[in-house]
């Protein structure tokens, strides 16, 4: 059934998991009601408003409390955790904090999608009783923006006058990926190069060995062959883990 976009649910739900063929295996979460989540939505509004501006708690503290319990509430039918990321990015602007523009958090989370998982259920075991750990979560949400200032900082530490920098950049950016990625994506990740030379590198990698590309086009995907760091000439990175 599609229901109107920017509404709550409608109907109550459950956050499951399902096996690897996509059938259901268990329910790791029951969410608030119906008729719960207007006032609880409302109230963890109140509640960030409050923590942040009169109390003057740290945003990176509060934040990520904040993005649990509304990944507890679960107030829409569909399309919880990418509405969560972007409330994410929205926060973390307005607190100062400006990385989600360089790099891309969602990705990050991707990336790490079995820990996401993971730490989100452990913290919110025990969450409708106020009694839950929230621990596991904020070491994952400040590991995700560890990581994504690692990034950031890589990034700009390539940028400079000597001959060679752009397609040094352009290589690093595309063998940093683990999924399959659009040149619009290297494009985002190196702002400062042009469509061309994105293109050249590219075809230079996959020349080499060292990427591969499916399709044609604006649909065209382009994959890493994974080979040791060693044998790529780049570092390797996993979700920092505090």
């Amino acid at each position: 059934m599609i229901e109107e976009g920017g509404q709550w649910k409608r109907t109550n739900n459950e956050i499951i998991e399902l096996n690897p063929d996509h059938s259901f295996k268990r329910v790791r979460f029951t969410p608030v009601t119906v008729e719960e989540t207007p006032q609880a939505m409302q109230m963890l509004v109140e509640r960030y408003t409050h923590a942040v501006d009169v109390l003057r708690i740290e945003p990176l503290v509060v934040m990520p409390l904040a993005i649990l319990d509304l990944l507890c509430i679960h107030p829409f039918r569909d399309g919880n955790g990418r509405v969560s990321r972007l409330i994410t990015l929205l926060l973390l602007y307005r607190a100062g904090y400006q990385v989600g523009r360089y790099v891309s958090l969602e990705r990050i989370v991707e990336e790490s999608k079995q820990t996401y998982w993971e730490t989100l259920e452990r913290s919110s075991q025990r969450w409708h009783e106020g009694r839950h750990d929230a621990h596991p979560w904020l070491n994952y949400f400040w590991g995700v923006l560890l990581r994504a200032y690692a990034e950031f900082e890589a990034r700009v530490g390539s940028i400079h006058r000597g001959k060679g920098a752009k397609t040094d950049a352009v290589r690093d950016a595309a063998l940093r990926r683990v999924t399959p990625f659009a040149i619009s994506e290297i494009e985002n990740a190196c702002p400062w190069v042009s469509r061309d030379t994105v293109r050249l590198v590219l075809r230079q990698l996959r020349d080499e060995g060292l990427i591969s590309c499916d399709g044609v086009g604006r649909g065209a995907k382009w994959h890493v062959r994974h080979q040791p760091a060693s044998e790529r000439g780049v570092q390797t990175s996993g979700l920092t883990q505090p």
